[in-house]
């Protein structure tokens, strides 16, 4: 028997959206006691929830939602449990990683690192932290994700990349309400001015968009629901990632799924 496990974020008004980025709007312009039919409008960015980013994202030409195999969506893969070694503005390693679970070529990659419960929908709702505070990949993932093959990633974080690769930790709120300059106070705080200059180099800016979008290499961001269930902690199952199929999508919400195999 297979148990299906809910691995996503609802999505609607409350749902933080990137800094400058359009929020989620939705509204009625049907109702059934006078049309006899409830119907919606719907207006929002693609990059807020669970979300699958397309290589159509950062690279001009490069595969859009609809582009993709439903063979890259779906199949073997793990969940990996960082949850209780990462904490504000730190990386996660390939050897994190290799030291809980055994990640095969060609697998699915999911990692729970516990960011999901400071979203607006978690056990201890942080919206400020779960933006700005994140942790994030280490430079050495780039070459690990493309040595094993793995099309398809997935964090219960807003972004794959670390808040120091992202406009919030480099140039976010510059002059008004200097988002970016706290982050880095902080990362400096933790790291070390110099580590952080060797941490997140200027050349790295989005650092896993930029650099594994070309090679088809994909993610989706803002994992939740379930993923926190002890029986899916460092195991290997089969994971799905549903998005609609959207013709010339850049990006598109997403319902990720674990099957589980009970014993």
């Amino acid at each position: 028997m297979v148990k299906l496990y809910d691995l996503s974020q609802p999505l609607g008004i409350h749902t933080p959206f990137w800094p400058w980025y359009p929020p989620f709007k939705t509204w009625y312009f049907k109702r059934k006691v006078e049309h006899g039919v409830n119907a919606q409008i719907i207006y929002t960015s693609n990059h807020i929830g669970t979300h699958l980013d397309a290589p159509r994202h950062f690279v001009t030409g490069g595969k859009t939602i609809d582009q993709i195999p439903l063979d890259d969506l779906y199949g073997p893969g793990v969940i990996v449990n960082l949850s209780d070694v990462l904490t504000d503005l730190d990386v996660y390693t390939p050897e994190m990683i290799e030291e809980r679970v055994e990640v095969r070529e060609g697998d699915i990659l999911v990692l729970h690192t516990g960011w999901h419960r400071y979203a607006w929908c978690g056990s201890e709702p942080d919206e400020e932290r779960y933006v700005f505070f994140h942790p994030g990949a280490h430079p050495d993932m780039v070459d690990w994700l493309k040595k094993k093959k793995i099309k398809l990633w997935m964090v219960d974080a807003v972004s794959t990349d670390h808040p120091m690769d992202l406009p919030i930790g480099r140039f976010l709120g510059k002059g008004t309400f200097e988002t970016c300059t706290k982050v880095r106070k902080l990362a400096e705080k933790k790291f070390g001015k110099e580590k952080v200059e060797e941490l997140f180099p200027e050349e790295d800016y989005q650092l896993t968009h930029n650099k594994l979008f070309p090679y088809n290499i994909i993610h989706a961001e803002n994992l939740g629901g379930d993923i926190s269930k002890p029986e899916l902690q460092n195991k290997r199952l089969t994971i799905g990632c549903f998005p609609w199929k959207f013709e010339g999508g850049e990006a598109a919400f997403c319902r990720v799924v674990a099957f589980l195999e009970e014993e």
